[in-house]
């Protein structure tokens, strides 16, 4: 795998900002051949951070490079500090961002696939509710969608105390059925009758969220849309989310469309 750590200006935030990307590696190919005859558009994973952590916090604390390079799968790790994700009634336009200028921005940069078919979103706690957000509010841009430790229940977290939450969506009693409420988004996906991602959502039973997860699961079993969840022992820590990743990558719906793989690594 190639590792970039790409430093660029986002019009949408005002800023400059960070992102760290992996693409798959070629090998095997002579010393000064042409690859702009067989350019390769490669499938891409958007990774996303929790709330006390960057864009590094993958590359630092788990294997997600050795484990991306054995699928030739991109993966993007943006930047968005303690947003939630969310266009914040006082600070940055982080949901415009993530949702438009970021792929736009990541696809003019490297070589990444625009198909909808080849375009994924995962992430943990803060990054488990972005990412559910992202894919179902954009099921036309983002074929699945998986939480780990997901912060799926914002009135919880305004139970919690979490005091950027107030000048991130405002009062507490304007959460529920507003377009930050994950619960009613999904409603309305089902609503329009549309594509429908597929969503994967897990959480470990000792985790401060489990509560939410099973929440959110069995909201959308009752909504009838295609969740698949899975639990077992683990905390809020990268512990369990080392190896939740893994078991989001082998369930992300690739169907052998991906290229020459990375195998520099060796076995995992």
């Amino acid at each position: 795998m190639a590792w970039f750590h790409c430093h660029f200006y986002s019009e949408v935030l005002g800023l400059s900002t960070s992102m760290y990307v992996l693409l798959p590696q070629r090998f095997g190919l002579p010393i000064g051949s042409e690859l702009r005859s067989n350019p390769v558009k490669h499938p891409v994973l958007y990774l996303l951070h929790g709330l006390s952590d960057d864009h590094t916090a993958w590359m630092r604390y788990s294997l997600i490079e050795r484990y991306a390079a054995e699928i030739g799968l991109a993966v993007v790790m943006p930047a968005v500090n303690r947003s939630y994700y969310t266009d914040m009634l006082h600070g940055g336009k982080y949901w415009t961002y993530i949702s438009e200028e970021l792929p736009q921005l990541a696809r003019s940069f490297f070589p990444l696939s625009a198909e909808r078919e080849q375009n994924f979103v995962a992430g943990l706690s803060m990054g488990g509710y972005g990412a559910l957000k992202l894919a179902i509010c954009c099921p036309d841009r983002f074929a699945a969608g998986a939480s780990m430790s997901g912060a799926l229940d914002l009135e919880d977290g305004y139970r919690q105390g979490i005091a950027d939450f107030p000048l991130i969506f405002g009062r507490a009693e304007m959460i529920q059925g507003s377009k930050h409420d994950l619960f009613a988004n999904a409603a309305r996906l089902v609503e329009t009758n549309g594509l429908k991602p597929l969503l994967y959502a897990c959480c470990g039973t000792e985790d401060t969220m489990y509560g939410q997860t099973i929440r959110f699961r069995d909201h959308c079993k009752g909504l009838g849309l295609p969740l698949t969840y899975s639990e077992g022992p683990g905390a809020h820590n990268w512990e369990y989310w080392n190896q939740s990743i893994q078991e989001v990558l082998s369930w992300l719906p690739l169907h052998n469309q991906l290229g020459t793989t990375d195998s520099s690594f060796g076995e995992v």
